[in-house]
């Protein structure tokens, strides 16, 4: 991706984003907020990530 379209395409998030109104921007921070991990990430942090992805390969 060349930097031009990568400008382009925060630009448009932006400026989405921004389009928005307030109500429904505050409940996406809510929703964001409030979302889990997963709970082998949420108890034990990245070495069950690390070890399925050591034995799969």
């Amino acid at each position: 991706m060349s930097g031009n379209d990568y400008l382009k395409f925060m630009t448009e998030q932006v400026v989405s984003y921004i389009d928005l109104p307030a109500e429904e921007r505050k409940k996406r921070k809510k929703k964001e907020k409030f979302s889990k991990p997963a709970y082998s990430s949420r108890w034990l942090g990245v070495l069950p990530f690390a070890l399925k992805v050591f034995f799969r390969k």
